[in-house]
């Protein structure tokens, strides 16, 4: 079967900046350019507004530099505005091929903005593309608030396409620029237009005001629309545009008979580009491209995915340039722990992966966020933590720390079964913890270690803050030695490396 084929125009770099608080600088947009076209392998990108500034022309003149060696003139656009030739004078000092004329698209923005007749209106359009020709410059033309104008006037719609559709004009851009149209309108209205008009080449551009820009996307292609216009990570003003990756996997996984040329495996790198140069961040669980939707939290998940890939779609991550991850912490279960230490290169018996477990669900109970990274670390203290069997127990203890006062803390620890309590003040409250045990085991009259060195540390590799590793290094009568404790709060990992020592000796 030969595929319809669907052009994508990517408007990050011109209507994406219409993001509150996001600009663009020269060397960002270039990057962009190529990247898009270059490796994404967008069919046309739209990079600016013309006479925005002296900074935007010259972004544009280093893009149509580049883009005029590699052969890529045409595939570089600027929206222009009708006002007697002034944005194509600025097209040609930036060396820019192809406008996107921006028209009115409906009545009510014709009479109460340029407070105009359509004849007018039409007018002045026709004296622009006569302009245009003569420069050598092609012409797309948007029609602005076409949405609207088709609810509420559209028989000044056809009136205008009626006269578009006999001149010099490439491509006819429908944008939806308040983001009011419903599935089934984007529908309906483009069936009308493509059908009306079989000639003529109509581009689809939705924003996501209630967050149906996909949706409209979908019915749009349906519609028989020739062109998309998208922008990565959904960058665009108010609620932004519909989103490029969500838009391309929509495409390629329920719409068959038409073929796209954009590369999926560097939609998420893209994005993260996009992100880091605008400071927007991705919603960690935004389609394709958010950290988090191809990880599995829930345990039976994952145990699913080892039996038959239970719990896989067709999204799978490979597509896109990712890896599935499995998450940690106290949903996941034993299935969740065994697919990460499978990637470490670990294994573990039932009995060894149990304990591993129930210390995940508890770090988990503390809200904190476990990584792959981790998993070593708390497998080193769990395990070893059975190595000598235990006859001390530190069993409870109050840590205080107030402005003016020394930190102090009462603990209650267990000997050989018997409770002891001390109370005892220090430099910190670690130090006033060891002070207090001091006291336990003078009135014992039993040795206690001197500590020789303490070091806290996130296990390398880390990239959460679940875990914070203490290490102290103990002199016992010229015997020395190291215990390690591991918990999300400092002062609990060095309690917890102490609790060791104390069963050592």
């Amino acid at each position: 079967m030969v595929k319809r084929r669907i052009e994508i125009m990517d408007t990050t770099l011109r209507d994406g900046e219409q993001t509150s608080g996001v600009s663009f600088s020269v060397s960002e947009k270039l990057t962009l350019s190529k990247l898009l076209l270059d490796e994404l392998n967008v069919d046309r990108i739209e990079i600016a507004s013309a006479r925005v500034s002296e900074g935007e022309l010259k972004a544009v003149q280093e893009i149509t530099d580049w883009a005029a060696e590699q052969g890529y003139l045409d595939r570089v656009e600027i929206l222009t505005f009708v006002d007697g030739g002034v944005s194509l004078e600025w097209m040609k000092k930036a060396g820019a091929k192809v406008q996107n004329l921006l028209t009115k698209g409906s009545l009510n923005h014709l009479e109460h903005q340029l407070k105009k007749t359509p004849e007018q209106h039409f007018k002045d359009i026709s004296k622009i593309l006569e302009q245009s020709q003569k420069q050598g410059i092609k012409t797309n033309v948007y029609l602005e608030d076409w949405s609207n104008g088709m609810r509420n006037s559209k028989e000044y719609v056809f009136q205008y396409l009626d006269f578009l559709v006999a001149q010099p004009v490439e491509r006819i851009l429908l944008p939806d620029t308040l983001g009011i149209l419903t599935h089934t309108e984007t529908y309906d209205f483009l069936s009308e237009i493509i059908q009306r008009y079989p000639q003529a080449h109509f581009d689809f551009h939705g924003h996501n005001d209630y967050d149906l820009g996909v949706a409209n996307v979908m019915e749009a292609v349906k519609a028989g629309c020739h062109g998309l216009h998208l922008t990565v990570n959904g960058m665009g003003e108010r609620a932004g545009n519909a989103p490029m990756a969500s838009a391309v996997a929509v495409i390629n996984d329920f719409l068959p008979e038409v073929g796209i040329s954009v590369n999926e495996s560097s939609l998420h790198k893209v994005s993260k580009l996009v992100s880091a140069f605008t400071g927007f961040g991705i919603p960690a669980n935004k389609p394709i491209v958010g950290d988090n939707v191809f990880t599995q939290t829930a345990g039976i998940h994952a145990d699913g995915d080892s039996k038959k890939n239970l719990y896989f779609n067709d999204l799978l991550p490979e597509r896109f340039g990712r890896k599935r991850k499995y998450a940690l912490g106290k949903t996941s279960g034993k299935a969740n722990i065994q697919k990460n230490l499978q990637e470490l290169g670990l294994t573990l018996n039932n009995e060894e992966l149990k304990k591993v477990t129930q210390r995940i669900i508890e770090l988990g109970d503390k809200k904190q966020r476990v990584t792959k990274e981790d998993l070593p670390y708390i497998i080193s203290d769990v395990l070893n933590s059975g190595d000598h069997q235990q006859k001390v127990f530190v069993k409870s203890y109050v840590l205080t720390h107030s402005k003016d006062l020394k930190p102090s803390t009462t603990v209650s620890v267990e000997i050989n079964g018997e409770r002891h309590e001390a109370h005892a003040q220090g430099d910190g409250q670690y130090d006033a913890f060891m002070n207090a045990l001091r006291k336990v085991y003078k009135s014992k009259k039993m040795d206690f270690p001197k500590l020789t060195d303490y070091a806290v540390r996130i296990p390398p590799g880390s990239n959460s803050d679940a875990l914070c590793e203490t290490i102290i290094s103990w002199d016992n009568n010229g015997k020395e030695f190291i215990t390690r404790g591991l918990d999300s709060d400092q002062t609990v990992s060095a309690i917890k490396a102490t609790e060791k020592m104390l069963n050592i000796i």
